[in-house]
């Protein structure tokens, strides 16, 4: 079985890898943020999944792009990405440091601020050039920690890219940001599962093939389709946190423990007495 996961478990990973290709290509940009969380159930390690991710988002972006460099709006990616890379390696570095708990809790809440924002019709908009500088730096750093940082640098880019060039743009941005994580990945060992991401391609070829059919469509009726996604972000994200919950209770215990605050506590009575 793929992963040494089960029956249900490979069947699963099949049906997101699917979603996250349709997504993609749907929309131009999303597939990790609306992907990620559901493999996360599946399996609660996105150092497992975002190699994969990684390796499909080389694949298919190069693909889209072989014939689109024409239709690039070059000197805005060039002069955004002073502002994306830098976060974006930082976060590369948290993903690798931070523990499983504190990732799956950063993730699950970044999507579940983006659920919100779709259900309830909320644009991230920026109208300033100080406001488009936080999101396109927050957006860095979040790709580089869980590549779930596209809606806020797509907000920017929205902005100050026409909307002919935007989706191919959009695809060169995220081609260099994840050719850096894979660097990355590369440079410190990390499994890239690369033996799974190959077997998963077909899978996510499908999706992908949708979603450029769907793309006009999917356009004409964003909102609709955007809330629709919003309230099964929601959803998954409050599971996935309610999930976390325990883990909450005994990560904190165990801080308590480690900082040994009782022992804080009767010294400062000491001091009292």
């Amino acid at each position: 079985m793929l992963l040494d996961f089960s029956l249900e478990q490979t069947l699963l990973t099949g049906l997101i890898f699917v979603w996250t290709g349709f997504v993609r290509t749907g929309l131009g940009f999303g597939g990790a943020a609306l992907g990620l969380p559901l493999m996360l159930f599946v399996h609660n390690d996105p150092r497992l999944w975002l190699p994969m991710i990684g390796v499909h988002l080389l694949f298919f972006s190069g693909l889209t792009l072989r014939r689109q460099l024409h239709n690039v709006d070059w000197p805005y990616l060039r002069s955004s990405s002073v502002y994306i890379i830098p976060p974006a390696l930082i976060g590369v570095f948290g993903l690798l440091n931070l523990p499983i708990f504190w990732l799956n809790i950063f993730i699950y809440s970044i999507t579940l601020f983006y659920g919100l924002m779709w259900l309830l019709n909320r644009a991230i908009k920026s109208g300033q050039g100080w406001m488009d500088k936080v999101l396109l730096v927050l957006g860095g750093y979040i790709a580089g920690t869980s590549l779930t940082g596209a809606p806020l640098m797509v907000a920017v880019y929205m902005r100050n890219v026409s909307k002919e060039k935007l989706r191919d743009t959009l695809f060169v941005l995220w081609f260099t940001l994840v050719s850096i994580k894979m660097a990355t990945f590369i440079a410190f060992s990390v499994d890239l599962h690369f033996f799974a991401a190959l077997t998963l391609l077909p899978v996510a070829a499908i999706g992908h093939v949708l979603g450029l059919k769907a793309h006009d469509a999917i356009m004409r009726k964003d909102l609709l389709f955007k809330r629709w996604i919003g309230g099964g972000l929601v959803f998954v994200s409050g599971l996935g946190l309610w999930g976390l919950k325990q883990d909450l209770g005994q990560s904190f215990a165990e801080f308590v423990r480690q900082a040994n605050f009782g022992a804080v506590i009767t010294q400062v009575n000491n001091w009292f007495i």
